[in-house]
């Protein structure tokens, strides 16, 4: 695989697990406290992919191949946060006590490395076929927004 398909579904991963995990633990303008809500993350994932979809031009195939990777970044997503209800309180409680409970923070590491490594195949499998299914000219659009945008994290 060449470097910058290595970098960009790498970087296109991170920035998943980054948004997912921010997701898990913030709260949105509207005073929502934890998770999204499944109708939220319906109305959000349908938003996304259909920005996409109208940005790059994608026929019915291709749509198909975003919607699988939307379904395996979601279900990465969701391991990730794992069973907790409140991901906001779980952080909280590492510094509640006189000392940092280094356990339990260790342990929370080691069960989200563990969802991510269980889910991450999947998803850079859906990625590489979603990008692989992608015209040229599509992949070139695809490579100028990253650019232009510096990443999908960066803002400015």
């Amino acid at each position: 695989m060449k470097p910058w398909i290595k970098k960009t579904l790498m970087g296109i991963f991170g920035a998943s697990i980054a948004v997912g995990g921010l997701t898990a633990c913030s709260s949105n303008h509207y005073h929502h406290r934890g998770p999204m809500s499944a109708e939220k993350m319906a109305e959000v994932r349908g938003k996304v992919v259909e920005r996409v979809s109208s940005k790059l031009d994608l026929n019915e195939a291709q749509k198909a191949k975003l919607n699988l990777l939307a379904d395996k970044m979601e279900a990465q997503r969701t391991a990730f946060i794992g069973k907790t209800a409140d991901p906001r309180a779980e952080m909280q409680a590492l510094v509640a006590g006189e000392k940092f409970d280094r356990a339990r923070a260790q342990t929370l590491l080691d069960e989200k490395t563990r969802a991510v490594q269980a889910h991450s195949p999947e998803v850079v499998s859906a990625m590489a076929d979603f990008y692989d299914s992608l015209n040229p000219e599509q992949q070139h659009k695809v490579r100028e927004l990253m650019q232009r945008r510096k990443g999908w994290m960066a803002r400015g």
